[in-house]
């Protein structure tokens, strides 16, 4: 599988975890910084989440982890979770800050 490929997968995946208080997929809320596709297809995935004290900040990175090693092809998964630059709503998506009423 192409890397391309391999990150498009990914991506579509990601789409599919939302933050339980937050009616938006995580990559559409802008809080994935970095998708890189290393070499024998290991994944490295930089997010960060709303709020150092956001309920989710435990179970989050977790479930990307789980989900995205669940996509074919994947060797092996490393998530780890920035808070810098801080998230802020510009980050989100058009999409995103329409479902939420921002725009």
């Amino acid at each position: 599988m192409e890397t391309a490929e391999l990150k498009e997968k990914v991506i579509d995946c990601l789409h599919t975890i939302f933050d339980p208080e937050i009616p938006v997929d995580i990559y559409e809320m802008g809080l994935i910084y970095e998708i890189d596709i290393l070499p024998v297809n290991n994944v490295q995935i930089v997010m960060t989440l709303t709020a150092p004290s956001c309920p989710a900040a435990q179970s989050l990175p977790v479930e990307v982890d789980q989900k995205v090693r669940e996509i074919e092809g994947v060797n092996d998964v490393h998530v780890s979770v920035t808070w810098t630059p801080p998230w802020d709503r510009s980050m989100m998506s058009e999409a995103a800050q329409l479902e939420l009423g921002m725009l």
